[in-house]
C-alpha cells in the first residue's frame, strides 16, 4: 500500500479578490472549483490546478479574515510548483519581477534548479524544474504560454525542531521511504530530510527541514492550513484501517463529494490529510466549466440562499 504523492496544498487566504487574481491572472493556474469550506461555510474555499483539475496540481485556499502568519517551526514552509526547464525558470523569473512579487534568484537546491516567490500575502512558494517528466495538462485559456504553465505540485517542504517522531509516522505509519538530505538553503548548519512516496520525483517528495532553533509558528494569512497525499480509491478503505489499527488519532473517513479524506497530525502538529484521487471535480459540473459558478456538495446545497448571502464578491 504505497500512497503515490501529494494530492493538494491548502493554504490560507485573507484576501479572496486578490487570491483569485494572483494564482489565476499572474501564475496562469486554472481556478476549477469554487465552493466553501464544508465545515466553515461563511468562507471561500478556492482551488486552482492544471487544464483537467488532476490530482497532485491543485493548491487550494480558505478565505478566512485573519492577520498574517508568523513564520516559525511546527508547519509548512514552502510550496513548490513544477515547470520544465531553466528557460521557464527565467521567463518566470522576469515575468515574476515585472509584477513586483517578492523573488529570488534561480539557483540549483537538491540537484534541481530553483526559484522562490512569494505571493502578495507572503505566501513562500518556489518554481522547480521537473526536468519535463511526466504528464502535463496545460490550459488553454491560461495567460502563461504553454511551454512555461505550471504542471503541478511539489515538492512540499515542512520544518519541524526535531526528526524522530516525525521520521517513525513517515516511514512505518505512511510507508515512505527516507532518500537522501541536504543542506538548508536558508539556515547555515540545518539539514532537510527527503522522503519518497511511490515512484519519486519532484511530485512524489516531502522534505522535512529540522531547525532547533527556530519558534513556533503562529498560524494566519499567507501560512498553509495541511498538505493532503494521494491514494488510490482502492486502498482508502485500507488507509483508514490503517490508523485505526496503529492508534494514530485521526477524523475518520471524510468525504468531501469531489475526494474522500483522512485527517490526523504528525508529532510535532502538521496537519496531514490522506485524499482518494477521485472521483474527482467533474463529476458535478462539465470540465469546460469548472470553477465559472460556486458549485456546493449536495449536504448544503438545500442552505445555497444563506450560504451566497454570507459570501464577499469574488
Amino acid at each position: 500500500m504505497q500512497l503515490s504523492g501529494i494530492h493538494h496544498l491548502t493554504a490560507v487566504s485573507a484576501d479572496a479578490p486578490g487570491n483569485v487574481k494572483f494564482y489565476t491572472k499572474l501564475l496562469g493556474l486554472r481556478m476549477v472549483k469554487k465552493t466553501v469550506n464544508q465545515d466553515d461555510v461563511s468562507a471561500y474555499h478556492l482551488f486552482y490546478a492544471d487544464g483537467v483539475a488532476s490530482p497532485g496540481s491543485d493548491i487550494t485556499f480558505f478565505d478566512f479574515p485573519t492577520g498574517p502568519e508568523k513564520h516559525g517551526n511546527n508547519t509548512i514552509t514552502r510550496t513548490g510548483f513544477r515547470v520544465a526547464g531553466e528557460a521557464t525558470l527565467k521567463w518566470w523569473h522576469e515575468r515574476l519581477t515585472k509584477a513586483a512579487v517578492k523573488v529570488g534568484d534561480v539557483a540549483e537546491i537538491d540537484g534541481r534548479l530553483t526559484l522562490p516567490f512569494e505571493d502578495p500575502e507572503g505566501q513562500r512558494l518556489m518554481l522547480v524544474d521537473d526536468g519535463g517528466k511526466g504528464t502535463s495538462n496545460p490550459w488553454d485559456k491560461s495567460a502563461v504560454p504553454a511551454e512555461h504553465q505550471i504542471r503541478g505540485l511539489g515538492p512540499i517542504v515542512m520544518t519541524v525542531p526535531e526528526l524522530r517522531l516525525t521520521d517513525l509516522v513517515l516511514t512505518e505509519v505512511m510507508n515512505m521511504k527516507k532518500v537522501r538530505e541536504y543542506p538548508h538553503p536558508e539556515s547555515k548548519g540545518d539539514g532537510v530530510h527527503v522522503y519518497q512516496m511511490g515512484e519519486g520525483g519532484p511530485a512524489a517528495e516531502l522534505h522535512v527541514a529540522v531547525r532547533p532553533n527556530l519558534a513556533p509558528a503562529h498560524p494566519g494569512a499567507g501560512g498553509v492550513h495541511h498538505v493532503a497525499f494521494r491514494t488510490p480509491d482502492a486502498d482508502y478503505e485500507a488507509w483508514a484501517e490503517r490508523l485505526k489499527e496503529m492508534r494514530i488519532p485521526n477524523s475518520g473517513k471524510v468525504d468531501r463529494f469531489w475526494f474522500h479524506s483522512l485527517y490526523f497530525r504528525e508529532p510535532n502538529g502538521i496537519l496531514f490529510e490522506i485524499a482518494s484521487d477521485g472521483p474527482g471535480f467533474a463529476v458535478d459540473e462539465p470540465l469546460d466549466k469548472l470553477g465559472e459558478t460556486l458549485v456546493l456538495p449536495p449536504f448544503l446545497e438545500g442552505d445555497r440562499k444563506e450560504i451566497e448571502a454570507g459570501l464577499k464578491p469574488l
